[in-house]
């Protein structure tokens, strides 16, 4: 069975790979926007519609270049999905500080209000850090799928499969050196849920400093919207 998944990988290389299916991202990126669309009103650095409409503005053209699948990598499309990325990230972070000033700053009545716009900034922060971690890891989803790896960059993270090749062999299997195994979009949501839930890295290690300083950044927001809007949201509500 070894043998034959070595003759599997000598006939389909990687730079022959479909590579990921690009609807995963999209539906993570429309429902970051969703989640800022119906933030109260307070939370907003703009009328409620520019910002989002700018977002949807920057994914059209990513969908243009890799409508179906992540084959494509050119300049303009590294540009516009970091800018996205980048946009969503800063736009949630900003809310995350308004709330928090008006908390701090201002008598809440309106506890209902706040736990739902906590929950919203959270969710949000978890999807846009994970779509971060995603885009930057390795070169991104294209060069991960389409690039051989002695020409990837640098790796941002360590997975359990990159070093999975000296376990049981049903382990074995699936690791990256035998099975040339890569992460997707699921495996950096999932880094992202953890760093927001546990407030540092659980399976997956940080390798490059962007990547500690990521996660340290979205551990920090995750922390904030926990102990501080979270609880005064329900000392509100009592």
């Amino acid at each position: 069975m070894a043998k034959s998944r070595a003759e599997a990988r000598t006939r389909h290389p990687r730079h022959e790979r479909r590579g990921e299916p690009r609807l995963p991202g999209v539906i993570a990126t429309l429902v970051a926007i969703a989640l800022y669309l119906v933030l109260p009103q307070q939370l907003l650095i703009a009328p409620r519609y520019v910002l989002p409409a700018l977002e949807v503005l920057l994914l059209i053209p990513l969908i243009a270049i890799n409508p179906r699948r992540l084959t494509r990598q050119t300049r303009t499309f590294r540009i516009l999905s970091l800018t996205l990325v980048l946009v969503i990230a800063a736009s949630n972070l900003i809310a995350l500080g308004i709330l928090v000033h008006d908390l701090v700053s201002a008598g809440v009545k309106d506890g209902h209000s706040l736990l739902v716009a906590a929950l919203q900034v959270w969710l949000t922060n978890i999807i846009v850090f994970g779509l971060a971690y995603w885009e930057l890891d390795r070169g991104g989803p294209v060069a991960r799928t389409q690039a051989p790896r002695k020409d990837l960059p640098l790796a941002d993270f360590r997975f359990s499969q990159d070093e999975n090749d000296g376990a049981v062999q049903e382990v074995a299997d699936g690791a990256s050196t035998t099975s040339d195994w890569v992460p997707t979009l699921v495996d950096y949501l999932y880094i992202s849920v953890t760093n927001s839930t546990a407030f540092s890295p659980t399976d997956t290690m940080p390798l490059s400093s962007r990547a500690k300083l990521l996660m340290s950044v979205e551990s920090v927001a995750a922390l904030m919207t926990s102990l501080l809007v979270i609880a005064r949201a329900v000392s509100v509500l009592h």
